[in-house]
């Protein structure tokens, strides 16, 4: 058991083989299942929940954890954080936002709702795609920060790209500042997915 829990990649593994077990049971109770649409919708609403839960808990970690307690990390302890820690999470961060998004909008064109929610369900008047469509935008725009604001400022200011003192710092505020307006948008992004369940 140590064995499989030291290593990330067999933990993974591991507990992708439990849910695969989980869902092969639960479908046995339920009569058996098919691969049609409601297969194919079942799986990227369970992708669309996986890397939104990655994407949010990173956003999160970004502004509970790191950015409030950088001040108080001795300045050569600092480079551990700016070269390995943040470069990571970054990469994750930023890849799980195109992947919420690309899974929800395949999941709501799966569910038929895809064009109603992006309009707002405008026209249609569906209280339960107008706040789809409201979670999906802010998403959208949650994404659309973090790959052209957040991850080319934080480029800049973690050393990545090379650039003059003034713009570093410059880059830092701005990244800081629009991850703010993602945790900002994130819980009313929530209510509104949320929300959208419980509406017809």
């Amino acid at each position: 058991m140590t064995n499989l829990l030291t290593s990330l990649s067999k933990t993974i593994h591991a507990s992708l083989g439990l849910a695969v077990l989980l869902f092969f049971g639960l479908y046995y109770l339920n009569g058996g299942f098919a691969f049609d649409a409601l297969f194919w919708s079942w799986l990227f609403r369970f992708i669309h929940v996986i890397v939104a839960i990655m994407w949010i808990g990173l956003l999160w970690y970004f502004n509970f954890v790191q950015i409030p307690n950088m001040g108080k990390i001795p300045d050569d302890q600092k480079p551990a954080i700016g070269k390995v820690i943040a470069p990571a999470a970054l990469f994750y961060f930023r890849w799980a936002a195109a992947f919420t998004i690309l899974s929800g909008l395949i999941l709501a064109h799966l569910n038929g709702y895809l064009h109603d929610a992006m309009t707002l369900s405008i026209g249609s008047g569906i209280p339960k795609h107008t706040a789809i469509g409201i979670g999906m935008w802010l998403g959208v725009i949650m994404a659309f920060n973090v790959w052209f604001v957040i991850w080319p400022n934080q480029k800049r200011a973690l050393g990545i790209v090379d650039c003059e003192p003034e713009l570093k710092a410059k880059s830092a505020k701005t990244a800081m500042l629009f991850s703010r307006t993602n945790t900002l948008l994130s819980l009313p992004m929530l209510l509104s997915m949320v929300a959208s369940q419980n509406l017809y």
